[in-house]
């Protein structure tokens, strides 16, 4: 049975306060990290700044950690599609793979220490605005 749907033009400035992001014209953005490949998908201007939703891919691998930072926000959500990242942690070392999610609550200092050559993942973060602090390494951990 056909769908009774009615397909919409989502680029018209009367929708009902929702936003379609497509794959065959993704909205590319600048992100923190120059070798990483930013995909908005339009939750910040549509939520009125309250959550941000992201695609974030590798352009290469990381080839020296991130420096210990920390992300003022409530809190950063990930999850992995393709590929993997290990964070580490005041407390250790978290490799996350394909289906493995991780949420940090802000303030939280962490330090991407590792990717493959290539990875997918997506990245939520409320509220969209997130700053990002470099920080010293917690107590016994490495710069």
């Amino acid at each position: 049975m056909p769908s009774e749907a009615v397909v919409l033009d989502e680029n018209t400035n009367d929708s009902p306060g929702y936003v379609v992001s497509r794959k065959a014209a993704p909205k590319v953005v600048e992100g923190r990290r120059s070798f990483f490949e930013y995909t908005d998908l339009g939750t910040q201007e549509a939520s009125n700044g309250k959550i941000r939703i992201q695609g974030t891919k590798a352009k290469q691998g990381l080839v020296e950690p991130t420096g210990w930072h920390k992300h003022i926000c409530e809190g950063q959500f990930v999850y992995m599609l393709d590929g993997w990242l290990d964070l580490a942690f005041a407390d250790g070392t978290v490799r996350l793979e394909p289906g493995d999610s991780i949420y940090i609550p802000g303030g939280v200092a962490h330090n991407e220490t590792g990717t493959s050559d290539t990875f997918d993942l997506l990245e939520i973060s409320i509220p969209a605005k997130m700053d990002t602090e470099p920080c010293d390494p917690p107590a016994g951990m490495p710069a």
